[in-house]
C-alpha cells in the first residue's frame, strides 16, 4: 500500500505528462524548460540536518554551512553532532537557532524519539505529525523529507515562497492570491502534487537561471 505513494526516476515523465494533458500551464513548463529532475536524497540524519539549514536562506548559503560541519564531522552520526560544542557549531556558520534544531534532531534520533527506517513505512500524516514534535522541524522541513526523501507522490509545502511565486506566475495571479484559491489550484493536481511542484520549482530555477 504504502509503495504506491511513492514515485521514482522511471516514473516521473510519465506523471509529468499526465499533469500536463490535464493543465495547459504545466505543459508550458515542459514546452519552455523540459523535464525537472529526479530530485532524490539519502534516508539519513544528515540529509535532515541539511534540509533544517535550507530553512530561510539560500540553497548555496545552507550547501556552504554543511559543507563546513561535513568537514568537521567527517561521517553523520547523532551522537557526534550531540559532542559538538556551540563553537564547533558557530566555526561552521550554524546560527545558534539552527545548532538548537540541530541538537532537538539528534537528541530524538538518540534516544529513540524517531527512527527514520521505521518513519519511512508510514503514512504522509504520521510522519508530518512526528516530526514536527521536534522542536525545529516545522511543516515545510517534514514535506521536503516527504517529497525528496520518500519520494512521496501527494505533497506540496505552502511554506515555500520560490514554490508559490512559481505558481502565481505560472497560473498569472495576483500577488495578494489567497492561500485558499492556491489551494483549490494545487489540489486538482492530486495525488500527484508532488510531481506538480517539481515542475513548478524547476520553471522557478530556470526561469531566474539559479545555478544548482
Amino acid at each position: 500500500m504504502l509503495a504506491t505513494l511513492s514515485f521514482d526516476d522511471k516514473e516521473l515523465i510519465h506523471l509529468c505528462n499526465s499533469l500536463a494533458d490535464k493543465d495547459a500551464d504545466l505543459k508550458v513548463i515542459i514546452e519552455s524548460y523540459g523535464y525537472p529532475p529526479y530530485w532524490k536524497r539519502a534516508l539519513h540524519v544528515e540529509t535532515l540536518v541539511q534540509i533544517i539549514l535550507e530553512q530561510q536562506v539560500s540553497l548555496a548559503s545552507a550547501k556552504a554551512t554543511f559543507l563546513q560541519l561535513k568537514k568537521k564531522i567527517g561521517k553523520f552520526t547523532p551522537e557526534k553532532l550531540l559532542a559538538l560544542s556551540d563553537e564547533d557549531f558557530r566555526a561552521a556558520y550554524f546560527s545558534k537557532q539552527k545548532t538548537s534544531y540541530t541538537r532537538n534532531l539528534a537528541t530524538a534520533v538518540v534516544t529513540g524519539e524517531i527512527n527514520l527506517c521505521l518513519l519511512a513505512n508510514e503514512s504522509d500524516d504520521i510522519i508530518r505529525t512526528k516530526l514536527t514534535k521536534i522542536k525545529g522541524i516545522g511543516n515545510w522541513t517534514a514535506d521536503v523529507f516527504l517529497m525528496m526523501v520518500l519520494s512521496r507522490k501527494n505533497v506540496f509545502p505552502f511554506g515555500d515562497i520560490a514554490l508559490v511565486n512559481s505558481l502565481k506566475h505560472i497560473k498569472k495571479l495576483p500577488k495578494e492570491t489567497s492561500r485558499e484559491e492556491m489551494e483549490w489550484i494545487v489540489e486538482q493536481w492530486a495525488p500527484y502534487k508532488t510531481i506538480a511542484a517539481f515542475m513548478l520549482w524547476w520553471a522557478y530555477i530556470q526561469r531566474k537561471n539559479i545555478k544548482l
